[in-house]
Formats: structure tokens, C-alpha cells, sequence
């Protein structure tokens, strides 16, 4: 007879099986939540705080011909030329012909008076195009081109004064220089373009 009450006692919401289990209970609801409050934590995470801004997605160029972005257009001609300086230093370096120094000058020169002229579009762009200017990344790469700016105008700069003497050895090293500057230039604005879209025409297919 005390085995049968022990035995319906056991059974009772009070008794092991029953405990288990209203423990179980509010221990469910407290791994539900913290796994609810989990997935909300990793999903606000990678939110850009910045995307509800007027003007985030207005991204396309305004400073353009036809549909065509002037930014876009013109930095070929100063990466270009950049690349052939440093490339008539290394042939007046090699042959001691004074035609490549001369090239190196005038290449040094067209590179950094058309660098301006992408830079002044580029900074338009910056400045009017709101989902431009609201980005981190377009001012990084505006810095970035200042400083190659002032490292083409340094090298043209020092070749007016003898550009045969002014090759080796400050001429040569400026050119290497503006080329890893317009490399580290280059492949950020590449992003820019292909990454986010910035400065990019809407008429395009």
C-alpha cells in the first residue's frame, strides 16, 4: 500500500518525470530567445548604417557626355602616362640616349596636367552625386589620387630644370613611385565602379 502512493507520487506533477519536465520548459523558452536574439544580433550586424540616407542608390554619373562619364574617360591618359615615364627612365638608363629623357619629361608633364583635369572631374562627381558623397570608399580614393597628383607634379616638376640629370637617380625612383601610386589608385576606383557602381551611366544596357 506505501509502494502504490510512493509510486503515484513519483508520477505526480511533483515527481521526477513531471519536474523534468516544467524544468525543461522555461529552459526551452530561455534557449528560443537567446537564439531569436542571436539571429537578430548577426542580422543588424552587417546593416550600412549609412543606406537609408537621401540619396544612398544615387549613384550614376552626372558629370558626363551622351551618357559617357568624363572620370571614367579621362584617367586612362594619366595612368598611361605615368607607366610611360618610368619606361623612357629605364631606357635613358640603359641606352644613355637623351630622346628618352626628353619623352620621360614630356610624358611626366601630360600625365599630371591630365591627372587635374580627371581629378577636377572626379571631385564633381564626389561632390554632386549624393550616393557618392555619402560613401567612405570615394573619399579613401579621392586621397589617394591627391597624393599621386602631387607625386606626378613632383617628378615633371623636377625634370624642367635638366631633364638628362634629373633621370638618375630622383627621376627614375619618382617614376616607380607614381607607378605603384596609380596601380593602388587604379584598383581602388576599379572597385568603385565595378564593386558599388559609383559614377556609372543609367542609358547603359
Amino acid at each position: 500500500m506505501a509502494k502504490d502512493q510512493n509510486e503515484t507520487q513519483d508520477d505526480g506533477p511533483g515527481g521526477p518525470q513531471g519536474g523534468s519536465q516544467t524544468n525543461e520548459a522555461p529552459r526551452k523558452g530561455k534557449e528560443g530567445k537567446g537564439k531569436e536574439a542571436e539571429g537578430e544580433w548577426q542580422e543588424g550586424r552587417y546593416e550600412d548604417p549609412i543606406a537609408d540616407l537621401p540619396g544612398f542608390h544615387q549613384t550614376s554619373s552626372l558629370i558626363a557626355i551622351a551618357g559617357h562619364p568624363l572620370h571614367a574617360m579621362s584617367v586612362a591618359f594619366p595612368i598611361a602616362l605615368t607607366f610611360c615615364t618610368f619606361g623612357a627612365d629605364l631606357f635613358y638608363w640603359w641606352t644613355g640616349d637623351s630622346f628618352w629623357a626628353r619623352a620621360a619629361l614630356w610624358a611626366a608633364g601630360m600625365a599630371f596636367l591630365i591627372g587635374v583635369a580627371a581629378a577636377f572631374t572626379g571631385t564633381l562627381e564626389l561632390l554632386f552625386v549624393p550616393g557618392i558623397r555619402v560613401r567612405a570608399a570615394a573619399w579613401t580614393h579621392a586621397g589617394i589620387a591627391v597624393v599621386l597628383l602631387s607625386i606626378l607634379g613632383a617628378n615633371w616638376g623636377y625634370r624642367l630644370y635638366g631633364y638628362e640629370e634629373a633621370v638618375l637617380p630622383y627621376g627614375i625612383l619618382l617614376s616607380g613611385f607614381s607607378v605603384f601610386m596609380v596601380g593602388a589608385t587604379g584598383w581602388h576606383g576599379g572597385k568603385l565602379v565595378f564593386d558599388y557602381h559609383l559614377g556609372t551611366s543609367e542609358t547603359g544596357s
